[in-house]
């Protein structure tokens, strides 16, 4: 048996990512390096491409150093002269990169991807996303201390953190946008300006209460997008004009919006539990919107959970990040954000070809992994002049859709503790229920 691979020429061999490099080419890399005048004046044994891709291969290999890493990116390279580079020239050829191509990289690859799929990609013409932000743990270095700060707990063994701030695509759970910093920084702070940069004419945005301020919704309508908030229930918001369903027509500092207050009941075999909506919007017309709709629609907003848990558990496995100062961490961010980025284009791709496959149903540890494999068998890495949107990473996507997705309740608990050490107190419910879900549109009283 022989099995032939096709690579980059000499020193450039182990620039790849397998079977994810037909997304993110040579060419396309090429490009970003020139762009940011990151690339080598001399081609050295570690030239600046082939560092993007380790950089992009060690967010498929998180719980490996980057000597590691790169073992596996020339695992499939035997018979070819490769260098041996030390853990020390790994290090100074990454600071020597320095973000701004992983950034650029980013900013090329960004976006909600093809939206042509089915699901909850459109809705009524709307491209659906949401925005919310969440934190990583970051090295406990001295460097790292002077930008990134911990928990404000006590806790002394508790790690730096930054915030991350993004802006979803709830269909493809594609990241249209994200924005990060110290987390001393709070997400109200950070989401105007990644708001007028992520959002256009045709959009509709979700958001959890924490968002419903001036500042934000300010920023959202000056874009053109439409916007569906949670608010508070102690938030005064005047009846303008009562509608037919329920709803009603306010001011919002100037701004007209409409208000939605919904009655929601999820009932399982172990019993009832009633709450309350109040959400506000800037889809005025009750027949073209109606307020049932609009109150199903908000629940999409827990997609980009799904995002950050793909992020945050599978891809990172709740590892700290690697890099011990700023500069690298902003390079890393960049990368892990690139690579989940194109692991869900690959994914979206396969589902795309299978009309009426909602890509809610493609696996992402299966593509996860399927990079990994292809990456250390050095497979696909240059396509030939037809290229195969499927490949074989959507191949396998497809072979194991999940189920079409079930209406189910699980109680936000933490399902695995982190101390081997029973909690105390009360004995915390975790198990997953089927539900069903009324919804009832409340009449505001005069």
């Amino acid at each position: 048996m022989t099995r032939t691979i096709t690579v980059a020429e000499g020193a450039f061999a182990p620039g790849h990512l397998g079977g994810l490099t037909q997304h993110v080419p040579f060419e396309m890399v090429d490009a970003v390096l020139a762009e940011t005048r990151t690339t080598q004046a001399r081609v050295r044994a570690l030239p600046a491409r082939v560092v993007v891709y380790l950089l992009l291969a060690g967010c498929l290999f998180t719980d490996h150093g980057y000597g590691q890493v790169w073992h596996r990116l020339v695992a499939g390279l035997r018979g070819l002269t490769v260098a041996a580079p030390t853990a020390a020239a790994l290090t100074h050829a990454r600071r020597r990169l320095g973000p701004a191509p992983l950034k650029a990289l980013f900013d090329l690859l960004r976006g909600p991807g093809p939206t042509s799929a089915t699901g909850w990609v459109r809705w009524r013409g709307l491209l659906v996303t949401a925005i919310d932000g969440t934190t990583l743990s970051v090295p406990d270095t001295t460097a790292n201390l002077d930008e990134f700060t911990k928990r404000a707990s006590g806790n002394s063994g508790s790690y730096p953190h930054l915030r991350l701030l993004a802006v979803v695509c709830c269909g493809t759970r594609t990241v249209i946008d994200a924005v990060f910093g110290p987390s001393s920084v709070g997400e109200t702070s950070y989401a105007p300006t990644l708001l007028r940069r992520a959002l256009r004419a045709g959009m509709i945005v979700l958001a959890d209460r924490g968002m419903a301020t001036n500042d934000i919704i300010t920023a959202i309508t000056s874009t053109g997008a439409e916007l569906l908030i949670r608010c508070k229930t102690n938030r005064k918001l005047p009846v303008l004009q009562r509608l037919h369903d329920g709803s009603y027509l306010s001011m919002w500092h100037g701004t007209t919006v409409r208000v939605i207050t919904a009655e929601i009941t999820i009932a399982t075999t172990h019993g009832k539990r009633t709450g309350s909506y109040r959400l506000i919007t800037t889809l005025l017309d009750p027949h073209t919107h109606p307020a049932f709709d609009l109150v199903t629609l908000y629940h999409q907003r827990w997609e980009i959970e799904t995002t950050y848990l793909a992020i945050k558990h599978t891809i990172l496995g709740g590892h700290v990040l690697r890099a011990r100062t700023p500069n690298g961490i902003t390079q890393e961010v960049y990368a892990l954000l690139t690579t989940y980025q194109i692991l869900r284009h690959a994914m979206t791709d396969a589902t795309d070809t299978q009309p009426g496959t909602d890509p809610d149903r493609a696996s992402f540890t299966i593509a996860l992994n399927a990079a990994r494999d292809q990456l250390i068998q050095a497979t696909n890495i240059i396509t030939g002049t037809v290229i195969d949107l499927v490949g074989h990473i959507g191949q396998l996507v497809l072979a194991n859709l999940l189920p079409p997705r079930r209406l189910r309740l699980s109680p936000r608990a933490v399902k695995r503790a982190t101390s081997k050490y029973p909690p105390h107190g009360p004995k915390i419910n975790r198990t997953t229920y089927k539900a069903t879900i009324n919804i009832n549109i409340l009449d505001t009283p005069p």
